[in-house]
């Protein structure tokens, strides 16, 4: 019996590297798979949720804010409302509804157990409202100030574009006939609009004197303006402007019915180019009282239609402001490039005949 035992061998492994190769990259890996999964759920509701809600959620983890364990959903991040679509999704595969939040900070609870007099912060906040919300809030009256001043930037953009599109239709015509008028054309802004005046010079008269039949050249002239002002949508003010020399002894015409005649004649040239009729406002003859030489009232640069594209200024964004002549007296530096070329005025008007500028 003895003979026949069993004989048991125990192996005992001494120095192995087990400690280095057991489980521990497990736990490590699970980590990593758990922090990777939370940056990918971070992304979804990054594409998924709204602007709004966004800011309702980092108001919530605001740490100014202060929260209560005791109150309920209405008060928490959603507003008590759920991020999902209400009910169970039909499958999983299904993508869940973001709703809109209705709250977008935590607010204080109107309950009996907050203490009116308490120096609680957020109680202090019910009653007097926070700092944040007075952040970024403008009065009435702010909003509609920068309302106008961006509407004036915009119409001022929108002149300065007409102003180059006109001189540069002008400045690129083949028409000689144009082209020989084309110094004529004098273009400025004014307090009350775009001024567009078509002048005459010492050589080129716009209309025969004490007529009011129109030149061609200025019809052409005219032609070019009207392609530009009638894509704005701004009222247009007319007027006609002579030089201080009258009608013949006898005459029942003035230098004012001239000038108006001249201006009417102006508006309806520029009503048979496409300008809308509702956008004239004004249709004025000055006669001689508005010159641009007023130390030589025979000047022919005196002689001249002016059209005005008014800005659109408003009252509280909607009703507009009554129109009002704001044409200032000029000056002897109003048209440098015009008068250096007009020579010795007074010698021209003494051969004129007196027939009205």
């Amino acid at each position: 019996m003895d003979a026949q035992a069993t004989i048991v061998i125990k192996k005992v492994k001494k120095g192995g590297h087990g400690g280095h190769h057991g489980g521990a990259w497990k736990v490590a890996y699970a980590d990593f798979v758990t922090a990777m999964m939370a940056f990918f759920l971070l992304l979804w509701l990054l594409n998924a949720t709204t602007e709004e809600q966004k800011m309702g959620i980092s108001n919530y983890f605001d740490p100014t804010a202060i929260s209560r364990s005791t109150r309920s959903g209405s008060g928490g991040v959603l507003g008590g409302t759920s991020i999902t679509k209400p009910g169970a999704l039909k499958t999983a595969s299904s993508p869940p509804m973001i709703s809109t939040p209705q709250v977008a900070r935590p607010q204080a609870e109107d309950t009996e157990s907050l203490d009116p007099d308490s120096d609680d912060p957020e109680n202090i906040e019910s009653k007097t409202g926070s700092d944040a919300d007075e952040e970024g809030t403008i009065s009435q009256e702010q909003l509609e100030q920068l309302l106008q001043q961006q509407e004036a930037e915009r119409e001022a953009a929108q002149f300065a574009e007409a102003e180059k599109l006109i001189r540069q239709a002008v400045e690129n015509s083949d028409d000689e006939e144009l082209k020989e008028v084309a110094e004529s054309l004098n273009i400025q802004s004014a307090p009350e609009g775009l001024r567009i005046q078509l002048i005459d010079q010492e050589k080129v008269a716009l209309f025969p004197l004490g007529s009011s039949n129109m030149d061609e050249r200025l019809r052409k002239l005219l032609e070019k303006v009207a392609q530009i002002i009638k894509k704005l949508p701004n009222k247009i003010k007319i007027s006609g402007h002579t030089d201080a020399r009258p009608f013949a002894a006898g005459s029942e015409r003035t230098n004012w019915d001239l000038s108006a005649e001249r201006a009417n004649a102006s508006r309806r040239a520029l009503e048979q180019l496409g300008v809308a009729k509702s956008r004239i406002a004004q249709v004025v003859g000055m006669a001689d009282r508005d010159p641009i030489e007023p130390n030589d009232p025979m000047a022919p640069e005196n002689r001249r239609i002016s059209i005005v594209l008014l800005r659109q200024r408003t009252n509280a964004g909607t009703e507009e402001v009554p129109i009002v002549d704001q044409t200032p007296t000029a000056t002897e530096t109003s048209l440098p490039s015009v008068r250096a070329q007009g020579g010795n005025n007074s010698s021209v008007t003494s051969t004129l005949p007196r027939t009205g500028g």
